[in-house]
């Protein structure tokens, strides 16, 4: 699997991730980051921006709403395999992570590392959920927001795919950037492995 992580949206390495894309351009577009949300207006225009980006390098993107496969992953495995990139998105990453969970994406997704025809993009807390734990980022997004309701307990780790934690808008015109600054201070205090991204930059990994 190869990875485009951007600290906001597409990021400045366009070039780049033209390089990246598979032969299979159908696209996953992951939006439950916002499930926490009521700003139904809000959501569907920010989606909307997200896919019609991902549009302009020629990919074929469908909305997959990983509440549709809760205690279904069997399904969702099978789904999984029609693409070739998946691309998620930011918001609240405790509320991706629950998500990711309940539907077994989290397993599914370590079980695609080997494969080398699979891109994975995504932005905020769709890159900070692939870190061994979220620790820290509760100092930007709220730990306790639950929108599911059938899982109350914190998960603390995440996916353990990358060796350190991505910390996003790092100096950056973003709303969360003068949070940032302390959850770097907390990372460094509690000895864990990080990169801070400002908004434009861009970690690949092939």
């Amino acid at each position: 699997m190869k990875f485009y992580l951007s600290s906001y949206k597409i990021g400045n390495e366009i070039e780049k991730l033209k390089t990246l894309i598979p032969k299979n351009k159908r696209t996953a577009y992951i939006p439950n980051a916002l499930d926490f949300s009521s700003d139904i207006e809000g959501i569907r225009k920010s989606e909307m921006f997200n896919i019609e980006q991902l549009r302009e390098f020629g990919l074929s993107v469908e909305i997959l709403n990983l509440r549709d496969y809760f205690g279904r992953k069997p399904t969702l495995a099978k789904k999984i395999k029609e693409f070739g990139v998946v691309w998620v998105r930011g918001g609240n990453v405790f509320v991706l992570r629950r998500a990711m969970k309940l539907s077994g994406f989290d397993n599914i997704l370590k079980n695609l590392i080997d494969k080398s025809n699979i891109l994975y993009g995504g932005y905020s807390a769709g890159v900070c959920v692939l870190a061994p734990t979220l620790r820290g980022i509760e100092l930007i997004d709220d730990a306790n927001v639950n929108p599911y309701g059938d899982q109350k307990e914190i998960i603390w780790e995440g996916l353990g795919i990358l060796d350190y934690s991505i910390v996003p808008h790092y100096k950056s015109d973003h709303p969360e950037s003068d949070k940032v600054n302390k959850v770097i201070d907390y990372m460094i205090d509690n000895k864990i492995l990080f990169k801070a991204l400002k908004d434009g930059e861009v970690i690949i990994i092939e």
